[in-house]
């Protein structure tokens, strides 16, 4: 019998309904990034270069400065009435900022409001994917198990990646045509109510319902007794004591999850004035070059993904980051004495074929953490390094590069680099404690294990 046989019927559909969800959800999220080329100069005023920097800095940041915020938010959620509501929840306010994005009035109609309402809606949006991603690779990841939880839930981070290709191809084809930029965001407004109605039939996952039984069964000599202990404890220590947090594990995987922002921001957003000034791209030009850079980071994503079936997914990441670093030295004069727009695109690539991201050991990040306070530890970590690389990498890039050129790019790329591989390096001694990652030593693997993992890539490519 395969092993793909041996999952149930609920299991399967979860997962495709979690991964159709997430793709349509990076959908909604990714197609104002794509489009701000063209929609900033509709909804701000007209600004000398270095004033519209800083304007196009603060749309993209909005997305994620108030995101440690709604994590907790969404965490409490998680972690108290279940992993269920939350993805249904944040579908449904992508759904509402898709909306209200379609109906807004431009700044020629109404002024500085439309940059404001532009904002807000990219909060809105910023919020819904961090609860939407987050929660489901906690989903997935509570109802497999390992070697077949990596893979899946690898293929769960592939998801924004097709999201984000067809945001473009949405976005090249509405501008091609010469249709009416509104057309996108309703097409994104209805995937979003759509994703959010097919989100109702999923179940709570086993493991929480389990720990929620287990709870309610304390009694309440033992709920004292837990008290007096707390009491006894600093604020801080109380809070993490409390959540079941080890400090160090905490910021280790802070440090793994900051390092995808400046990936993305580098290999989409920092590259575009230099096509315009240098290559002569227009706004047009810029989306339809970064459709093709999107195609490139989904083969790369899956790539990644179906190496987890034979390599352990931390060994992966520790290759990622030290290409990625030694990539990063020579990334500034690369830049300088790039002779053409290909070359920039072949730079770019680069970035998203060895990214420092948690693809794809996500799953080992997420069960590290206690399960009765997982969905906000893992939320929260995940908001607060993507809130303070992103505004870091999108306003510090603009005046680094302003007194150091490109050079100004390893001020926040090697030291994020080197903060990934100790974090990376913590979750392996972890695993190694564990005995769970003896299962990718060599002489551990049989000839039954290789079979059962063909087994598993063909359950993957089925829900993929």
């Amino acid at each position: 019998m395969s092993f793909f046989s041996s999952l149930k019927r609920e299991q399967k559909e979860a997962i495709g309904l979690l991964q159709i969800g997430t793709l349509l959800e990076y959908f909604d999220l990714m197609l104002y990034v794509h489009m701000a080329v063209l929609l900033n100069e509709l909804f701000f005023p007209k600004t000398e270069p270095h004033t519209a920097a800083l304007l196009t800095a603060l749309t993209f940041c909005s997305t994620f400065v108030l995101r440690p915020f709604g994590a907790l938010i969404f965490g409490h959620i998680g972690d108290t009435f279940g992993r269920k509501p939350t993805v249904v929840i944040t579908t449904s306010m992508m759904a509402m900022s898709c909306v209200l994005m379609a109906n807004l009035p431009t700044y020629a109609e109404i002024g500085i409001s439309a940059a404001w309402i532009v904002i807000l809606c990219r909060i809105l949006q910023g919020l819904s994917s961090m609860g939407e991603i987050a929660g489901a690779q906690i989903y997935v990841t509570e109802i497999t198990k390992p070697p077949l939880q990596y893979p899946v839930v690898s293929f769960l981070n592939v998801m924004p990646d097709i999201g984000g290709m067809l945001a473009l191809s949405v976005a090249s084809l509405v501008i091609t045509m010469g249709l009416n930029w509104r057309i996108a965001f309703w097409v994104g407004a209805v995937i979003a109510v759509v994703g959010s109605v097919a989100r109702t039939r999923l179940r709570e996952t086993p493991q929480f319902l389990d720990m929620k039984k287990q709870n309610a069964k304390k009694t309440k000599e033992e709920r004292e007794t837990d008290l007096k202990k707390s009491a006894k404890l600093s604020r801080f220590d109380k809070f993490i004591k409390n959540k079941k947090i080890n400090k160090k594990t905490l910021l280790a995987y802070f440090f793994v999850q900051c390092g995808w922002p400046i990936c993305f921001y580098v290999a989409f957003i920092y590259m575009n004035p230099t096509l315009k000034a240098v290559h002569g791209y227009s706004s047009e030009d810029i989306i339809f070059h970064n459709f093709f850079l999107s195609i490139v980071g989904l083969f790369a994503s899956i790539l990644w993904a179906m190496l987890s079936f034979k390599i352990y997914p931390l060994k992966l990441l520790t290759l990622k980051a030290i290409v990625f670093g030694g990539f990063s030295i020579l990334l500034p004069m690369l830049i300088l004495k790039a002779p053409s727009s290909y070359f920039i695109f072949m730079l770019q690539s680069l970035i998203l074929i060895f990214p420092l991201d948690n693809m794809p050991a996500m799953a080992i990040f997420v069960k590290n953490f206690h399960i009765s306070k997982r969905f906000t530890m893992v939320v929260f970590g995940f908001a607060l390094a993507h809130a303070l690389m992103y505004v870091s990498t999108s306003f510090g890039l603009v005046y680094l590069t302003e007194f150091f050129g490109h050079y100004g790019l390893w001020v926040i790329m090697l030291p994020v680099t080197s903060a990934f591989l100790w974090g990376v390096h913590h979750f392996k001694n972890l695993e190694r404690a564990s005995g769970v990652s003896s299962f990718f030593s060599g002489t551990a693997r049989n000839d039954g294990c290789n079979r059962a993992l063909k087994n598993e890539f063909e359950t993957t490519i089925f829900f993929f």
